[in-house]
């Protein structure tokens, strides 16, 4: 990896002997360069488990951010008036949280001392809720180092409903939105009596589980419930007890907001003791998941996203080919577009604020609007999340009708069988947001 991220840990000390500086990439074919960035860099502080369980996910974000981030000073960095610095390129700083709680807020905190005014975090909604109490805090006591924090997977719904906070953007779509999606594909099938409810101990597991429970109730009240369990997170290894209890049950679908390792061992347990129903899944669209469950899955597995390689559209198509040829190892295969569209919709509010002050950029993030490779949404000003796109997608064999790309070389991909506006996709929010 270039010389254009600061691999971090949370210790001060270490902060200091790490620091690299920050240099533009060559620009991506589809931006051209502009003025060349020479101002200070603009610091964003990715907290994220780089180590661990879920250390897989962590770098999946990094490759997603980092490559966003090239794409900007490719074209000359952010642009400032000479007052403000001029032309600025962005600088992405690693903090490992390490999975905890306490690593996330000792990483906020040595960020900021670091210098950073915009954290990224998302692989937790635990976390993200502790984050933004901090932030909100942090913000109060010290306005002159004032973060934003930007979100982009932490999905339990109250971080913009009860918990919504001026300094908080979410973009990825919550678990809500995510889970109606899925109910959308549901709802037609017919054959469909028995479910399972499968997910990880903690807010957004026990969120996913309860809105699975809301959404059948008022859908489909015709199907039964055979299931309804959580599980330590990331601390399972032999999910093969699970597995059985799903298959005794005659469920003839799993519904869960698994990511990561925990999917991944899941599915493969599933597979393995010969479990032949429907997987209605968050993420079960990459991470090992589609090698894991091979011909099983063909068919069976359903994945709702805010964008999947084979959305059939030519803007859809490069995106993709871009991605893969600036990271070109099959394991590597796993990009967001919503990531992408975070750093575009960031660097457009600093230019529009003429400003790095958080309060400056948040008030011009809300309601902004972005566009990438024909994919795009919108800030909701009232909770600030993120609006756009969602698509729901069935694992099928690489050549397939609508399966041009698999994912991480697997042999599998995603074949798109719903695509749900961002306005139909939309739900109501409670947020009575605090302003300053």
């Amino acid at each position: 990896m270039p010389a254009l991220y600061l691999n971090s840990l949370s210790r001060r000390a270490a902060l200091g002997a790490c620091a690299l500086a920050l240099t533009a990439l060559a620009p991506l074919a589809a931006h051209a360069a502009t003025a060349p960035a020479t101002g200070a860099p603009i610091k964003l502080a990715l907290v994220e488990s780089l180590s661990g369980s879920f250390a897989n996910t962590g770098e999946a974000v990094f490759r997603n951010v980092a490559w966003a981030i090239e794409r900007v000073n490719g074209r000359g960095g952010v642009a400032l008036p000479p007052s403000a610095g001029g032309n600025r390129p962005l600088q992405l700083v690693r903090y490992d949280s390490k999975g905890q709680n306490e690593e996330a807020l000792s990483a906020l905190r040595a960020a900021i001392d670091d210098g950073a005014r915009v954290i990224l975090q998302g692989n937790s909604s635990a976390t993200a809720a502790v984050l933004i109490e901090a932030i909100n805090k942090h913000n109060q006591r010290e306005p002159d180092k004032r973060v934003l924090f930007l979100n982009y997977s932490a999905v339990d719904p109250i971080l913009t409903n009860e918990k919504c906070s001026f300094w908080h953007f979410r973009f990825d779509a919550h678990a809500d939105m995510r889970m109606a999606a899925l109910m959308d594909v549901m709802r037609e099938d017919q054959a469909l009596q028995r479910v399972y409810l499968i997910g990880q101990d903690y807010s957004f597991g026990q969120a996913v589980l309860r809105e699975a429970r809301r959404q059948l109730g008022a859908q489909r009240p015709d199907v039964a419930i055979v299931g309804d369990e959580l599980h330590p997170v990331g601390r399972v290894k032999d999910f093969a007890p699970y597995a059985v209890k799903i298959k005794a049950s005659g469920a003839q679908a799993v519904i869960t907001g698994n990511w990561g390792n925990d999917l991944t061992l899941l599915v493969k347990a599933a597979r393995e003791v010969g479990y032949e129903g429907m997987f209605y899944t968050f993420y079960g669209n990459a991470l090992g998941a589609p090698a894991a469950l091979g011909d099983a899955g063909v068919g069976r597995v359903v994945a709702v996203a805010d964008w999947l390689p084979n959305v059939p559209t030519a803007g859809s198509r490069a995106f993709y080919q871009a991605f893969r040829e600036r990271f070109p190892k099959p394991q590597d295969d796993y990009v967001h577009m919503r990531m992408q569209l975070m750093v575009e919709s960031l660097a457009q509010a600093i230019e529009r604020a003429a400003s790095t002050d958080a309060a400056a950029v948040a008030r011009a993030l809300e309601g902004a609007q972005v566009s990438l490779f024909g994919q795009g949404g919108r800030v909701r000003a009232q909770d600030h999340q993120f609006q756009q796109t969602l698509v729901v997608g069935v694992m099928d064999r690489l050549g397939a009708p609508g399966v041009q790309f698999d994912v991480e070389g697997s042999g599998y991909g995603f074949r798109v069988v719903r695509q749900i506006a961002a306005e139909q996709a939309a739900q109501p929010s409670s947020c009575r947001m605090q302003r300053p």
